[in-house]
Protein backbone atom coordinates (compact mmCIF):
# COMPACT_ATOMS: atom_id res chain seq x y z
CA UNK A 1 0.00 0.00 0.00
CA UNK A 2 1.06 3.56 -0.64
CA UNK A 3 1.99 5.70 2.30
CA UNK A 4 0.12 8.79 3.30
CA UNK A 5 2.65 11.00 1.57
CA UNK A 6 1.27 9.85 -1.79
CA UNK A 7 -1.17 12.26 -3.39
CA UNK A 8 -4.78 11.07 -3.43
CA UNK A 9 -4.86 12.17 -7.06
CA UNK A 10 -2.02 9.87 -8.14
CA UNK A 11 -4.30 6.99 -9.02
CA UNK A 12 -4.60 4.37 -11.78
CA UNK A 13 -6.64 5.27 -14.83
CA UNK A 14 -9.31 2.79 -13.72
CA UNK A 15 -9.94 4.83 -10.56
CA UNK A 16 -10.20 8.03 -12.56
CA UNK A 17 -12.70 6.40 -14.90
CA UNK A 18 -15.00 5.47 -12.02
CA UNK A 19 -14.43 8.83 -10.27
CA UNK A 20 -15.45 10.65 -13.47
CA UNK A 21 -18.60 8.52 -13.64
CA UNK A 22 -19.27 9.42 -9.98
CA UNK A 23 -19.10 13.13 -10.79
CA UNK A 24 -21.65 12.72 -13.59
CA UNK A 25 -23.89 10.51 -11.45
CA UNK A 26 -23.95 12.99 -8.57
CA UNK A 27 -24.82 15.73 -11.07
CA UNK A 28 -28.20 14.03 -11.44
CA UNK A 29 -29.39 15.27 -8.03
CA UNK A 30 -29.85 18.88 -9.17
CA UNK A 31 -29.52 18.53 -12.94
CA UNK A 32 -33.20 19.00 -13.76
CA UNK A 33 -33.93 21.92 -11.41
CA UNK A 34 -32.97 24.60 -13.96
CA UNK A 35 -35.24 23.11 -16.65
CA UNK A 36 -38.40 22.43 -14.64
CA UNK A 37 -40.09 25.63 -15.79
CA UNK A 38 -38.97 25.02 -19.39
CA UNK A 39 -40.55 21.58 -19.28
CA UNK A 40 -43.79 23.07 -17.99
CA UNK A 41 -43.89 25.62 -20.78
CA UNK A 42 -42.68 23.51 -23.71
CA UNK A 43 -44.54 20.30 -22.89
CA UNK A 44 -47.62 21.78 -21.23
CA UNK A 45 -46.99 19.85 -18.02
CA UNK A 46 -48.59 20.56 -14.66
CA UNK A 47 -46.54 21.13 -11.53
CA UNK A 48 -47.24 17.64 -10.22
CA UNK A 49 -46.33 16.07 -13.57
CA UNK A 50 -43.05 18.00 -13.64
CA UNK A 51 -42.14 17.03 -10.08
CA UNK A 52 -42.69 13.40 -11.07
CA UNK A 53 -39.22 13.65 -12.65
CA UNK A 54 -37.92 13.48 -9.08
CA UNK A 55 -40.52 11.04 -7.81
CA UNK A 56 -40.10 8.36 -10.48
CA UNK A 57 -36.31 8.61 -10.25
CA UNK A 58 -36.07 8.46 -6.45
CA UNK A 59 -38.81 5.92 -5.71
CA UNK A 60 -37.35 3.48 -8.22
CA UNK A 61 -33.86 4.17 -6.84
CA UNK A 62 -35.25 3.34 -3.38
CA UNK A 63 -36.69 0.01 -4.47
CA UNK A 64 -33.58 -0.84 -6.50
CA UNK A 65 -31.41 -0.29 -3.40
CA UNK A 66 -32.95 -3.49 -2.04
CA UNK A 67 -31.48 -5.57 -4.87
CA UNK A 68 -28.05 -3.99 -5.32
CA UNK A 69 -26.33 -6.31 -2.84
CA UNK A 70 -28.00 -9.39 -4.29
CA UNK A 71 -27.09 -8.41 -7.85
CA UNK A 72 -23.47 -7.56 -7.02
CA UNK A 73 -22.95 -10.78 -5.07
CA UNK A 74 -24.02 -12.76 -8.15
CA UNK A 75 -22.36 -10.92 -11.05
CA UNK A 76 -19.52 -9.06 -9.31
CA UNK A 77 -18.91 -5.37 -8.59
CA UNK A 78 -17.52 -4.43 -12.02
CA UNK A 79 -20.42 -6.00 -13.91
CA UNK A 80 -22.90 -4.33 -11.55
CA UNK A 81 -21.17 -1.00 -12.15
CA UNK A 82 -21.30 -1.50 -15.92
CA UNK A 83 -24.97 -2.52 -15.79
CA UNK A 84 -25.77 0.68 -13.90
CA UNK A 85 -23.84 2.82 -16.40
CA UNK A 86 -25.53 1.16 -19.39
CA UNK A 87 -28.96 1.88 -17.91
CA UNK A 88 -28.10 5.50 -17.15
CA UNK A 89 -26.78 6.10 -20.70
CA UNK A 90 -29.79 4.45 -22.32
CA UNK A 91 -32.49 6.10 -20.23
CA UNK A 92 -30.87 9.55 -20.12
CA UNK A 93 -30.65 9.54 -23.92
CA UNK A 94 -34.23 8.29 -24.19
CA UNK A 95 -35.41 11.09 -21.89
CA UNK A 96 -33.69 13.65 -24.12
CA UNK A 97 -35.40 12.21 -27.20
CA UNK A 98 -38.86 12.17 -25.59
CA UNK A 99 -41.83 14.15 -26.85
CA UNK A 100 -43.99 14.14 -23.71
CA UNK A 101 -43.63 14.60 -19.99
CA UNK A 102 -45.00 11.10 -19.35
CA UNK A 103 -42.24 9.57 -21.46
CA UNK A 104 -39.57 11.50 -19.55
CA UNK A 105 -41.09 10.38 -16.24
CA UNK A 106 -40.89 6.76 -17.34
CA UNK A 107 -37.32 7.04 -18.57
CA UNK A 108 -36.26 8.79 -15.36
CA UNK A 109 -37.52 5.69 -13.52
CA UNK A 110 -35.20 3.49 -15.58
CA UNK A 111 -32.41 5.97 -14.89
CA UNK A 112 -33.10 5.46 -11.18
CA UNK A 113 -32.39 1.72 -11.45
CA UNK A 114 -29.05 2.42 -13.09
CA UNK A 115 -28.23 5.06 -10.50
CA UNK A 116 -28.87 2.64 -7.62
CA UNK A 117 -26.65 -0.06 -9.13
CA UNK A 118 -23.88 2.43 -9.83
CA UNK A 119 -23.90 4.35 -6.53
CA UNK A 120 -24.08 1.17 -4.44
CA UNK A 121 -20.89 -0.24 -6.00
CA UNK A 122 -18.78 2.74 -7.09
CA UNK A 123 -17.23 3.50 -3.68
CA UNK A 124 -16.09 -0.10 -3.18
CA UNK A 125 -14.61 -0.23 -6.70
CA UNK A 126 -12.66 3.00 -6.22
CA UNK A 127 -11.27 1.90 -2.86
CA UNK A 128 -10.39 -1.53 -4.20
CA UNK A 129 -8.55 -0.20 -7.27
CA UNK A 130 -6.84 2.81 -5.67
CA UNK A 131 -3.05 2.97 -5.35
CA UNK A 132 -2.86 6.31 -3.53
CA UNK A 133 -3.66 4.73 -0.17
CA UNK A 134 -6.96 4.13 1.58
CA UNK A 135 -7.33 7.77 2.57
CA UNK A 136 -6.43 8.86 -0.94
CA UNK A 137 -9.27 6.81 -2.39
CA UNK A 138 -11.73 8.28 0.11
CA UNK A 139 -10.60 11.85 -0.62
CA UNK A 140 -10.96 11.26 -4.37
CA UNK A 141 -14.48 9.90 -3.92
CA UNK A 142 -15.46 12.82 -1.70
CA UNK A 143 -14.06 15.20 -4.31
CA UNK A 144 -16.18 13.54 -6.99
CA UNK A 145 -19.21 13.79 -4.69
CA UNK A 146 -18.68 17.50 -4.08
CA UNK A 147 -17.92 18.40 -7.69
CA UNK A 148 -20.93 16.46 -8.96
CA UNK A 149 -23.44 17.92 -6.50
CA UNK A 150 -22.19 21.48 -7.05
CA UNK A 151 -21.85 21.43 -10.84
CA UNK A 152 -25.00 19.44 -11.66
CA UNK A 153 -27.33 22.46 -11.52
CA UNK A 154 -24.77 24.64 -13.32
CA UNK A 155 -24.38 22.16 -16.19
CA UNK A 156 -28.15 21.71 -16.24
CA UNK A 157 -28.60 25.47 -16.54
CA UNK A 158 -26.01 25.94 -19.29
CA UNK A 159 -27.32 23.07 -21.42
CA UNK A 160 -30.92 23.84 -20.52
CA UNK A 161 -30.56 27.36 -21.89
CA UNK A 162 -30.16 25.79 -25.34
CA UNK A 163 -32.95 23.24 -24.87
CA UNK A 164 -34.51 21.25 -22.07
CA UNK A 165 -33.18 18.20 -23.90
CA UNK A 166 -29.59 19.35 -23.40
CA UNK A 167 -29.04 18.13 -19.80
CA UNK A 168 -30.35 14.65 -20.65
CA UNK A 169 -28.21 14.25 -23.76
CA UNK A 170 -25.24 15.77 -21.91
CA UNK A 171 -25.43 13.14 -19.16
CA UNK A 172 -25.82 10.37 -21.73
CA UNK A 173 -22.66 11.45 -23.60
CA UNK A 174 -20.58 11.90 -20.44
CA UNK A 175 -21.72 8.58 -18.99
CA UNK A 176 -21.02 6.82 -22.29
CA UNK A 177 -17.41 8.04 -22.05
CA UNK A 178 -17.27 6.77 -18.45
CA UNK A 179 -18.82 3.45 -19.51
CA UNK A 180 -16.22 2.81 -22.20
CA UNK A 181 -13.40 3.78 -19.81
CA UNK A 182 -14.79 1.49 -17.09
CA UNK A 183 -15.11 -1.50 -19.43
CA UNK A 184 -11.57 -1.03 -20.72
CA UNK A 185 -9.68 0.06 -17.61
CA UNK A 186 -11.32 -1.48 -14.53
CA UNK A 187 -10.08 -4.98 -13.72
CA UNK A 188 -12.67 -7.75 -13.20
CA UNK A 189 -13.71 -8.08 -9.58
CA UNK A 190 -14.25 -11.44 -7.86
CA UNK A 191 -17.71 -12.45 -6.74
CA UNK A 192 -18.26 -12.62 -2.97
CA UNK A 193 -18.19 -16.06 -1.39
CA UNK A 194 -21.72 -15.58 -0.04
CA UNK A 195 -24.73 -14.39 -2.01
CA UNK A 196 -26.87 -11.70 -0.42
CA UNK A 197 -30.63 -12.02 -0.06
CA UNK A 198 -33.04 -9.45 -1.44
CA UNK A 199 -35.17 -9.81 1.69
CA UNK A 200 -32.47 -8.97 4.26
CA UNK A 201 -32.89 -5.15 4.04
CA UNK A 202 -36.66 -5.49 4.57
CA UNK A 203 -36.26 -7.93 7.47
CA UNK A 204 -33.81 -5.51 9.09
CA UNK A 205 -36.65 -3.02 9.65
CA UNK A 206 -37.84 -5.16 12.57
CA UNK A 207 -35.02 -3.62 14.61
CA UNK A 208 -36.35 -0.50 16.32
CA UNK A 209 -33.14 1.52 16.17
CA UNK A 210 -32.64 0.99 12.44
CA UNK A 211 -36.31 1.53 11.63
CA UNK A 212 -36.51 4.72 13.69
CA UNK A 213 -33.35 6.33 12.30
CA UNK A 214 -34.40 5.38 8.78
CA UNK A 215 -37.76 7.08 9.29
CA UNK A 216 -35.91 10.16 10.56
CA UNK A 217 -34.08 10.06 7.22
CA UNK A 218 -37.39 9.72 5.36
CA UNK A 219 -38.91 12.74 7.13
CA UNK A 220 -35.80 14.87 6.63
CA UNK A 221 -35.71 13.93 2.93
CA UNK A 222 -39.35 14.94 2.64
CA UNK A 223 -38.39 18.47 3.60
CA UNK A 224 -35.19 18.40 1.52
CA UNK A 225 -36.78 17.30 -1.75
CA UNK A 226 -39.75 19.60 -1.28
CA UNK A 227 -37.27 22.47 -1.40
CA UNK A 228 -35.33 20.97 -4.31
CA UNK A 229 -38.36 20.15 -6.47
CA UNK A 230 -40.95 22.82 -5.69
CA UNK A 231 -38.90 25.99 -5.08
CA UNK A 232 -38.05 26.48 -8.80
CA UNK A 233 -41.75 27.20 -9.42
CA UNK A 234 -41.51 30.12 -6.99
CA UNK A 235 -38.26 31.50 -8.39
CA UNK A 236 -39.23 31.19 -12.09
CA UNK A 237 -35.84 32.11 -13.50
CA UNK A 238 -34.44 31.03 -16.84
CA UNK A 239 -32.16 27.96 -16.81
CA UNK A 240 -28.77 29.70 -16.42
CA UNK A 241 -29.65 31.95 -13.42
CA UNK A 242 -31.63 29.08 -11.91
CA UNK A 243 -28.59 26.86 -12.32
CA UNK A 244 -26.48 29.54 -10.61
CA UNK A 245 -28.76 29.52 -7.56
CA UNK A 246 -28.57 25.77 -7.18
CA UNK A 247 -24.85 25.83 -7.90
CA UNK A 248 -24.48 27.95 -4.75
CA UNK A 249 -26.74 25.52 -2.95
CA UNK A 250 -24.66 22.57 -4.16
CA UNK A 251 -21.37 24.06 -2.99
CA UNK A 252 -22.79 24.46 0.51
CA UNK A 253 -24.15 20.89 0.46
CA UNK A 254 -20.74 19.50 -0.47
CA UNK A 255 -18.73 21.60 1.99
CA UNK A 256 -20.95 20.96 4.99
CA UNK A 257 -21.40 17.26 4.22
CA UNK A 258 -17.67 16.61 3.98
CA UNK A 259 -16.26 19.10 6.50
CA UNK A 260 -19.07 20.65 8.55
CA UNK A 261 -20.80 17.49 9.75
CA UNK A 262 -17.70 15.71 11.13
CA UNK A 263 -16.58 18.94 12.82
CA UNK A 264 -19.96 19.52 14.48
CA UNK A 265 -20.28 15.88 15.51
CA UNK A 266 -16.85 15.88 17.15
CA UNK A 267 -17.69 19.03 19.14
CA UNK A 268 -21.23 18.43 20.39
CA UNK A 269 -22.13 14.82 19.49
CA UNK A 270 -24.37 13.27 16.87
CA UNK A 271 -27.70 13.97 18.54
CA UNK A 272 -27.10 17.66 19.28
CA UNK A 273 -25.57 18.20 15.84
CA UNK A 274 -28.63 16.63 14.25
CA UNK A 275 -30.99 18.80 16.29
CA UNK A 276 -29.20 21.86 14.88
CA UNK A 277 -29.24 20.50 11.32
CA UNK A 278 -32.90 19.46 11.46
CA UNK A 279 -33.84 22.72 13.16
CA UNK A 280 -32.16 24.64 10.36
CA UNK A 281 -34.17 22.69 7.79
CA UNK A 282 -37.37 23.58 9.64
CA UNK A 283 -36.44 27.28 9.62
CA UNK A 284 -35.59 27.52 5.91
CA UNK A 285 -38.74 25.55 5.00
CA UNK A 286 -40.85 27.94 7.08
CA UNK A 287 -39.17 30.97 5.51
CA UNK A 288 -40.03 29.73 2.03
CA UNK A 289 -43.55 28.78 3.07
CA UNK A 290 -44.34 32.05 4.85
CA UNK A 291 -42.63 34.39 2.38
CA UNK A 292 -43.40 32.42 -0.77
CA UNK A 293 -44.31 35.62 -2.65
CA UNK A 294 -40.98 37.30 -1.82
CA UNK A 295 -38.51 36.01 -4.41
CA UNK A 296 -35.40 37.26 -2.61
CA UNK A 297 -36.39 35.50 0.61
CA UNK A 298 -37.03 32.25 -1.28
CA UNK A 299 -33.68 32.41 -3.10
CA UNK A 300 -31.72 33.12 0.09
CA UNK A 301 -33.52 30.32 1.94
CA UNK A 302 -32.94 27.83 -0.89
CA UNK A 303 -29.22 28.56 -1.02
CA UNK A 304 -28.95 28.51 2.79
CA UNK A 305 -30.70 25.16 2.90
CA UNK A 306 -27.55 23.69 1.36
CA UNK A 307 -25.85 24.07 4.77
CA UNK A 308 -28.46 21.94 6.51
CA UNK A 309 -28.85 19.44 3.67
CA UNK A 310 -25.10 18.79 3.77
CA UNK A 311 -25.09 18.40 7.56
CA UNK A 312 -28.12 16.13 7.61
CA UNK A 313 -26.95 13.90 4.76
CA UNK A 314 -23.84 12.93 6.70
CA UNK A 315 -25.21 13.08 10.25
CA UNK A 316 -28.36 11.03 9.62
CA UNK A 317 -26.28 8.40 7.83
CA UNK A 318 -23.87 8.40 10.76
CA UNK A 319 -26.76 7.94 13.19
CA UNK A 320 -28.22 5.05 11.19
CA UNK A 321 -24.93 3.19 10.80
CA UNK A 322 -23.68 3.72 14.34
CA UNK A 323 -26.61 1.98 16.05
CA UNK A 324 -27.84 -0.44 13.38
CA UNK A 325 -27.75 -4.01 14.81
CA UNK A 326 -27.24 -5.57 11.36
CA UNK A 327 -24.26 -5.79 8.97
CA UNK A 328 -23.32 -2.45 7.44
CA UNK A 329 -24.28 -3.34 3.82
CA UNK A 330 -27.73 -4.43 4.98
CA UNK A 331 -28.15 -1.19 6.93
CA UNK A 332 -27.09 0.81 3.86
CA UNK A 333 -29.68 -0.91 1.67
CA UNK A 334 -32.42 -0.51 4.30
CA UNK A 335 -31.65 3.15 4.91
CA UNK A 336 -31.31 3.90 1.19
CA UNK A 337 -34.69 2.32 0.55
CA UNK A 338 -36.55 4.16 3.32
CA UNK A 339 -35.01 7.61 2.88
CA UNK A 340 -35.44 7.70 -0.90
CA UNK A 341 -39.08 6.72 -0.52
CA UNK A 342 -39.56 9.94 1.45
CA UNK A 343 -37.45 11.93 -0.98
CA UNK A 344 -39.38 10.50 -3.90
CA UNK A 345 -42.93 10.99 -2.65
CA UNK A 346 -42.41 14.56 -1.43
CA UNK A 347 -41.98 16.27 -4.85
CA UNK A 348 -45.16 14.80 -6.36
CA UNK A 349 -47.14 15.36 -3.16
CA UNK A 350 -45.89 18.95 -3.01
CA UNK A 351 -46.86 19.68 -6.60
CA UNK A 352 -50.26 18.03 -6.24
CA UNK A 353 -51.06 19.79 -2.96
CA UNK A 354 -50.05 23.14 -4.46
CA UNK A 355 -52.39 22.55 -7.40
CA UNK A 356 -55.26 21.45 -5.17
CA UNK A 357 -55.05 24.20 -2.55
CA UNK A 358 -55.47 27.44 -4.46
CA UNK A 359 -54.24 30.78 -3.15
CA UNK A 360 -56.84 32.79 -1.26
CA UNK A 361 -55.57 36.16 -2.50
CA UNK A 362 -55.17 34.90 -6.07
CA UNK A 363 -57.81 32.20 -6.66
CA UNK A 364 -56.46 31.43 -10.12
CA UNK A 365 -52.92 30.83 -8.80
CA UNK A 366 -51.35 27.76 -7.29
CA UNK A 367 -50.63 28.05 -3.57
CA UNK A 368 -47.03 26.96 -3.04
CA UNK A 369 -46.93 27.73 0.68
CA UNK A 370 -48.55 24.52 1.91
CA UNK A 371 -45.91 22.03 0.64
CA UNK A 372 -43.15 23.87 2.50
CA UNK A 373 -45.17 24.11 5.70
CA UNK A 374 -45.81 20.37 5.47
CA UNK A 375 -42.10 19.84 4.81
CA UNK A 376 -41.23 21.83 7.94
CA UNK A 377 -43.69 19.73 9.98
CA UNK A 378 -42.21 16.50 8.61
CA UNK A 379 -38.67 17.51 9.55
CA UNK A 380 -39.86 18.62 12.98
CA UNK A 381 -41.45 15.19 13.49
CA UNK A 382 -38.12 13.66 12.50
CA UNK A 383 -36.46 15.62 15.29
CA UNK A 384 -38.99 14.31 17.82
CA UNK A 385 -38.32 10.72 16.72
CA UNK A 386 -34.59 11.36 16.97
CA UNK A 387 -34.99 12.33 20.62
CA UNK A 388 -36.14 8.79 21.43
CA UNK A 389 -32.73 7.49 20.33
CA UNK A 390 -30.53 9.92 22.26
CA UNK A 391 -29.18 7.35 24.72
CA UNK A 392 -28.28 4.92 21.91
CA UNK A 393 -26.56 7.62 19.86
CA UNK A 394 -24.70 9.01 22.87
CA UNK A 395 -23.42 5.52 23.67
CA UNK A 396 -22.27 5.06 20.06
CA UNK A 397 -20.47 8.43 20.18
CA UNK A 398 -18.72 7.43 23.41
CA UNK A 399 -17.61 4.12 21.91
CA UNK A 400 -16.25 5.87 18.81
CA UNK A 401 -14.02 8.01 21.04
CA UNK A 402 -12.27 5.00 22.58
CA UNK A 403 -8.71 4.11 21.61
CA UNK A 404 -10.00 0.86 20.09
CA UNK A 405 -13.39 1.43 18.49
CA UNK A 406 -15.61 -1.02 16.66
CA UNK A 407 -17.53 1.91 15.22
CA UNK A 408 -14.44 3.41 13.59
CA UNK A 409 -13.36 -0.01 12.34
CA UNK A 410 -16.79 -0.67 10.82
CA UNK A 411 -16.81 2.76 9.14
CA UNK A 412 -13.46 2.07 7.51
CA UNK A 413 -14.40 -1.39 6.32
CA UNK A 414 -17.85 -0.36 5.04
CA UNK A 415 -16.40 1.45 2.02
CA UNK A 416 -15.15 -1.90 0.69
CA UNK A 417 -18.58 -3.50 0.93
CA UNK A 418 -21.64 -3.44 -1.32
CA UNK A 419 -24.05 -1.77 -1.10
CA UNK A 420 -22.74 1.43 0.48
CA UNK A 421 -24.41 4.84 0.50
CA UNK A 422 -22.23 7.74 -0.61
CA UNK A 423 -21.96 9.33 2.84
CA UNK A 424 -20.00 6.27 4.01
CA UNK A 425 -16.90 7.88 2.48
CA UNK A 426 -17.17 10.86 4.84
CA UNK A 427 -17.67 8.56 7.84
CA UNK A 428 -14.64 6.48 6.86
CA UNK A 429 -12.35 9.48 6.59
CA UNK A 430 -13.58 10.80 9.93
CA UNK A 431 -12.80 7.39 11.46
CA UNK A 432 -9.30 7.49 9.98
CA UNK A 433 -8.70 10.87 11.59
CA UNK A 434 -9.86 9.41 14.90
CA UNK A 435 -7.41 6.53 14.58
CA UNK A 436 -4.57 8.92 13.82
CA UNK A 437 -5.35 11.00 16.90
CA UNK A 438 -5.13 7.93 19.11
CA UNK A 439 -2.16 6.26 17.44
CA UNK A 440 -0.15 9.34 16.49
CA UNK A 441 0.78 7.49 13.32
CA UNK A 442 0.45 8.44 9.68
CA UNK A 443 -2.29 6.94 7.54
CA UNK A 444 0.14 4.67 5.69
CA UNK A 445 0.43 2.23 8.57
CA UNK A 446 -3.31 2.32 9.08
CA UNK A 447 -3.86 1.61 5.40
CA UNK A 448 -1.86 -1.58 5.71
CA UNK A 449 -3.80 -2.67 8.78
CA UNK A 450 -7.10 -2.12 7.03
CA UNK A 451 -5.86 -3.89 3.93
CA UNK A 452 -4.82 -6.89 6.02
CA UNK A 453 -8.22 -7.06 7.69
CA UNK A 454 -10.06 -6.90 4.36
CA UNK A 455 -8.21 -9.86 2.81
Amino acid sequence: MAHSSASPFQQPRAVWAVAFACVVSFMGIGLVDPILNSLKGDLGATDSQTTMLFTSYLVVTAVAMLITGAVSSRIGAKNTLIAGLVLIVAFAAAAGASDSISQIIGFRAGWGVGNALFIATSLAVIVGAASGGFEGAIVLYETALGVGIATGPLIGGLLGEVSWRGPFFGVAVLMLIALVATVVLVEPTPKPAEKQSVLEPIKALRHRSLATTSVVGLLYNWGFFTILAVSPFLIEFKPIPMGGIFFGWGILVAVFAVFGAPFLKSRIGTTNALFIALGGMVVVSLVIGIWADTKVAVIVAVIASGVFVGLNNTLVTSAVMSIAPVPRPTASATYGFVRFIGGGLAPYAGGKIAETVMSGSHPEATDYRIPFLIGAAAVCLGGLLLATLRSDLDAADAESRQAVSNERRDSEEAVREIPAVEEEAVLAEDALHGDREFSGQEFGGRDETIADRSR
